[in-house]
């Protein structure tokens, strides 16, 4: 017999198969509560290896028993397993343009703490680390978590982004942040690890997981606001592209002699239709002579909020749908989605826009194209960047070489927990108690089949 200290191809197949199987697993019990029979039914594993596994999960603080079902019979009463959601915090980060956002969730995305700044992006790097290194102590401290409780920290930032390395590339509405390393920043800054990705990118994991059109296969995500970016979902999974510059609709060029937008090309769609451009048109056109009782001076609320009553502030959203729907026609015919959903700050337009949207694509997009495609508004609203957030970390964590991470998170969350239970049984009653996080939901979002096979 040969001895070798290197472990066998045998020994590396049976350990990968096992993480798959706790990875199905897992993503059952996301779903809700099960009795083991029901998972080894669902996978079709011996009942003595389902258990072999919860026993591990139970072990490490990821799964709990919670409770009995009858059997409808004479024999045994099964036990409920449950994912503890609580087991390891996730710390979600939206930067706009405008604002920033830090939530505190648990594992279903659901969240326990958040907290909103308005926040100019081009105030520049050292700035915003230090507000979001800030706004992050306070989210936990509000949600009760400790930073050893977190297993991963998500941003979606409003600009191109080399997913790979974290890095910002000449983002048009960043500016002073070319280059910049934002996941190994706030990595040095949190003391935790970082994931980094466009927002449009993380606007489209967030519908097709917990919006209207959850489990969805083919959908673009076309986020307008201050910029205008698509975050594109093929067979489930975010296409990023070769580095990450995948989906920036807002500069495909929409009329080759129109003007120049923010990223130098001209006749792009962010010289039509991104946020401020619609304020100049509707203030230029106020002064010669169109009618409107829109308030002085026009800004993007009073458009927004006067877009179905007042005829200046109608006109100018039905242009931008006119707009959005040119470039959206190239997205139906390049893709053949199953679905285009428009989220960000200019959907709060509602039915104007999406009215418009609607009619100008249709009119451009081959009838393949177009006879199943929904063009619908975003259903999570503000919440989009976080949830995305959510679902990028969920999708690294929940593979199998997210899995060990998870379980030290885990184990120490629960050594955490015993520690305070502990200390709180010897000590005696003192002023009022911490802010505590919100219980979960009794009944867990439905998830749908996870981006990439795995929760």
């Amino acid at each position: 017999m040969i001895r070798t200290d290197h472990p066998s191809t045998d020994t590396l197949d049976l350990a990968a198969i096992r993480a798959r199987h706790t990875l199905l697993l897992l993503d059952l019990l996301w779903n809700g509560d099960l009795a083991r029979v029901d998972i080894a039914r669902e996978l079709g594993l011996s009942r003595s290896a389902i258990s072999s596994i919860v026993t591990e999960l139970i072990s490490v603080g990821l799964v709990q028993e919670v409770g009995t079902r009858g059997t409808g019979g004479v024999g045994r009463r099964a036990t409920l397993l449950n994912l503890n959601t609580r087991a390891a915090a996730l710390l979600a980060i939206d930067l706009g343009a405008s604002h920033a956002r830090v939530d505190v969730l648990d594992l279903h995305c659901q969240t326990l703490s958040s907290l909103t700044v308005p926040h100019d992006i081009v105030s520049g790097p050292h700035a915003t680390y230090t507000l979001l290194g800030t706004l992050s102590a306070q989210a936990m401290r509000a949600a009760g978590i400790q930073p050893a409780q977190v297993a991963l920290v998500g941003i979606g930032v409003p600009g191109p982004v080399d997913h790979d390395t974290g890095r910002v590339v000449q983002p048009p509405n960043m500016p002073g942040w070319d280059g910049e390393n934002i996941r190994e920043a706030l990595q040095n800054r949190l003391n935790l690890e970082v994931l980094v990705d466009n927002d449009a990118n993380l606007g489209a994991l967030a519908e097709a997981r917990f919006g209207a059109h959850r489990g969805t296969q083919d959908l673009i995500y076309v986020k307008a606001a201050t910029g205008i970016g698509a975050g594109v979902l093929l067979g489930g999974r975010l296409h990023r592209g070769a580095r990450g510059g995948a989906g920036e609709i807002g500069h495909i060029s929409i009329n080759e002699q129109g003007p120049v937008g923010r990223s130098g090309n001209p006749g792009s769609l962010e010289s039509y239709a991104a946020a401020q451009v619609l304020v100049t048109l509707a203030r230029a056109r106020r002064a010669a002579g169109a009618p409107s009782q829109l308030p002085e001076p026009i800004t993007l609320e009073g458009l927004l909020a006067h877009a179905n009553t007042d005829p200046l502030a109608r006109a100018v959203w039905e242009e931008a749908g006119h707009h959005l729907g040119v470039a959206i026609s190239t997205t139906l015919n390049l893709f053949n989605p199953q679905a285009v959903v428009i989220g960000g700050r200019l959907s709060q337009a509602g039915e104007v826009l999406l009215g418009a949207v609607r009619a100008s694509a249709h009119a451009r997009t081959m009838r393949i194209n177009v006879d199943r495609a929904r063009i619908d508004l975003g259903t999570l609203g503000v919440d989009a960047g976080v949830r995305g957030a959510g679902a990028m970390m969920l999708d690294s964590l929940f593979t199998p070489r997210g899995l060990p991470h998870l379980y030290g998170i885990a184990r120490m969350a629960q050594n955490t927990r015993s520690v305070g239970e502990a200390s709180a049984s010897r000590a005696p009653p003192a002023g009022p108690s911490p802010p505590r996080p919100a219980e979960r939901a009794t009944h867990p979002p439905t998830r749908p089949v996870s981006h990439g096979g795995t929760p």
